[in-house]
C-alpha cells in the first residue's frame, strides 16, 4: 500500500466522519450545531485536494471517494437541518418536512454530474454543494441575529421554498465564480477580488449568521459577471 496516497484519502474520510457526526448531533435536537460540522467538513474537503495535489497521489478512487463523503455532509447533513427545522414548526403528521429532502436529492445528482462534466475547469456549472451547504446550515444563525428573517424561518413553506430553490441552483447550468486566480490582475479577476472584499466584510460583522449573506452575494456576483460577460 501506497502510504503516502492514502493522507487525502484519510482526510476524504475526516470530511466524511464530520458529516455523520454532526447528522447524530441533529438527529439529538442540536440543529444548530450541524452547521459547525458542515465547515469542519468544507475544511477537510479542501485539504483532501491541495494534498493530494501537493504530493501528486490524485487517483480516481480519491475522486469518488470524495464525491461520496460530500453526499453525506454536504447533502444529507444540511438536507436533514431543513427537514428538522420544517418539521419543528409543522403539526406532527404534516408531509411538508420531507418535501424538503429534495436537497440530499439533488446534491447527490449534481456530484455525480460533476465528476462528468469537464466544463468546470476555471467556473462552476451551477451551486458548489459546500456552498449550498454552508448556506442552508447557517440560516439558523442569520435568524437569531435578524428576527425578520427568524421570522421567515418559522413557515414552512418557505423552508421548503428555499430547500427547492438552492437544490435546483445545484444542477443549474448557470455558471458561477470559482476562486481559482491565473493571474494576479485586477481586471481579469474583479470580480474574484470583490467577491473575497465582501466576504471578509460580512463575515467580519456577522460570522457564522453572515455566511448565508456571503452566499448570496456569490451567487449575485456571479450573475452580474455573466450579464457584462454577455454584453
Amino acid at each position: 500500500m501506497n502510504i503516502k496516497a492514502q493522507i487525502p484519502n484519510t482526510l476524504t474520510l475526516l470530511n466524511l466522519l464530520s458529516g455523520v457526526v454532526g447528522i447524530i448531533w441533529v438527529l439529538d435536537g442540536q440543529v444548530m450545531t450541524g452547521a459547525y460540522f458542515v465547515l469542519i467538513g468544507a475544511g477537510f474537503d479542501f485539504l483532501d485536494g491541495f494534498v493530494a495535489r501537493m504530493l501528486k497521489v490524485q487517483s480516481e478512487m480519491g475522486k469518488e471517494l470524495d464525491s461520496l463523503a460530500d453526499v453525506v455532509t454536504f447533502g444529507v447533513l444540511p438536507g436533514l437541518i431543513l427537514y428538522m427545522m420544517t418539521k419543528n414548526t409543522t403539526d406532527s403528521d404534516s408531509y411538508l418536512p420531507y418535501l424538503t429532502l429534495i436537497v440530499p436529492m439533488l446534491s447527490a445528482y449534481r456530484l455525480a454530474k460533476f465528476n462528468l462534466d469537464t466544463r468546470q475547469s476555471d467556473r462552476f456549472i451551477g451551486l458548489p454543494t459546500p456552498a449550498n451547504a454552508l448556506f442552508l446550515s447557517t440560516l439558523p444563525y442569520l435568524g437569531l441575529r435578524w428576527p425578520i428573517v427568524g421570522d421567515w424561518l418559522s413557515i414552512p413553506l418557505f423552508l421548503v421554498g428555499i430547500a427547492w430553490i438552492f437544490a435546483i441552483l445545484l444542477i443549474s447550468e448557470i455558471p458561477l465564480i470559482a476562486l481559482k486566480f491565473k493571474s494576479a490582475y485586477f481586471s481579469k479577476n474583479r470580480f474574484r477580488y470583490t467577491l473575497v472584499l465582501v466576504s471578509l466584510a460580512i463575515f467580519a460583522g456577522l460570522q457564522f449568521a453572515g455566511i448565508p449573506l456571503v452566499i448570496l452575494a456569490y451567487i449575485g456576483l456571479s450573475v452580474i459577471e455573466n450579464a457584462m460577460g454577455s454584453e
